[in-house]
């Protein structure tokens, strides 16, 4: 397990960091709390933090909240505040902010190691729950939830002036996949095609169904040929035994991130360019910019009623 260990003497630091690795596990040490919060913010491998209650720049109590805040719902922190005070209510502020647990300073070392394995043991069993809380089973994407708080962060980021484009697409004629294949098949078609989409550098979710997004951090060109690229990809992938085997394709459509825009605009954008790929014959790419979208919303409605007939054929 890798741990943080925040103190501000670096007499203290030596013989901490001894007694952790002398129980098996990785240390990083700092006398600066921001500068501590700053590494396990850049190193999502970091599991479990022991501060002091006063580093340099930040109280311990502090550190504990942002740690805590930090780590969210989507990351397994163990934090831990470590003081020679045998202050009641110190323990009960650490807690209230955010630790996990309160050791006394200096901790005795069985019942160091002990509390780092009870940590390890929490930690390891927090990521089995979160991973099973935002993966989908199937094609272990994002599932939907997931990729909507991925992608409300990353609308934050383009708020401020981040590019952020969005890649929506589905799998053309799915429903005569399944029906001429079975389900078996259909399955393995949507999980090699999530395995594709997995490999490209941005944020890909499965929304549902045979329909998965991208969200990439750039603009309309580049999120155009990541599409290109997978739209090829997905074209080489063979399914079922070698004297039947069959290939797929998708229908891509592009947006980009405009000012003042929402995630579900873009996401529409998207969807709108989407159904319009399937319409203009499916196995193409089409940006949102590129024609003209409805604008009423209960045309859009219609629209999208009519998309989810079209790529059920």
């Amino acid at each position: 397990m890798r741990i943080v260990l925040v103190d501000p003497s670096r007499a203290v630091q030596r013989a901490m960091t001894r007694l952790i690795e002398e129980g098996g596990h990785e240390v990083a040490s700092f006398a600066d709390g921001t500068e501590a919060l700053a590494f396990i913010t850049q190193d999502p491998t970091v599991r479990a933090m022991i501060t002091s209650t006063q580093p340099v720049n930040i109280s311990g109590i502090e550190l504990c909240a942002a740690v805590r805040k930090l780590s969210g719902s989507r990351r397994a922190l163990h934090v831990m505040l470590m003081s020679s005070s045998d202050d009641y209510y110190l323990a009960v502020t650490a807690l209230d902010n955010g630790a996990d647990d309160f050791i006394h300073k200096p901790p005795n070392p069985d019942e160091l190691r002990a509390r780092l394995r009870l940590a390890d043991r929490v930690t390891a069993m927090k990521q089995q729950l979160i991973f099973h809380a935002t993966t989908d089973s199937l094609t272990g994407l994002l599932n939907r939830r997931a990729f909507f708080d991925v992608a409300a962060e990353m609308c934050d980021a383009a708020t401020a002036g981040a590019s952020l484009s969005a890649v929506m697409f589905d799998v053309d004629h799915f429903k005569r996949i399944n029906d001429t294949h079975g389900h078996e098949i259909g399955d393995q078609v949507l999980a090699a095609v999530g395995a594709e989409a997995k490999l490209i550098d941005g944020k890909a979710g499965r929304l549902g169904g045979e329909e998965f997004c991208v969200l990439l951090p750039s603009e309309t060109a580049d999120a155009l040929e990541c599409a290109s690229a997978l739209q090829q990809t997905v074209r080489a992938l063979r399914f079922g035994r070698d004297d039947k085997a069959f290939a797929v394709t998708c229908s891509f459509g592009v947006a980009e991130w405009e000012a003042d825009d929402a995630i579900d605009r873009m996401l529409r954008r998207a969807d709108m360019a989407m159904y319009e790929a399937k319409k203009s014959g499916r196995d193409r790419i089409v940006a949102s910019d590129t024609f003209k979208l409805t604008t009423s919303h209960d045309e859009w409605r219609g629209a999208a009623r009519l998309g989810k007939r079209a790529r059920a054929t």
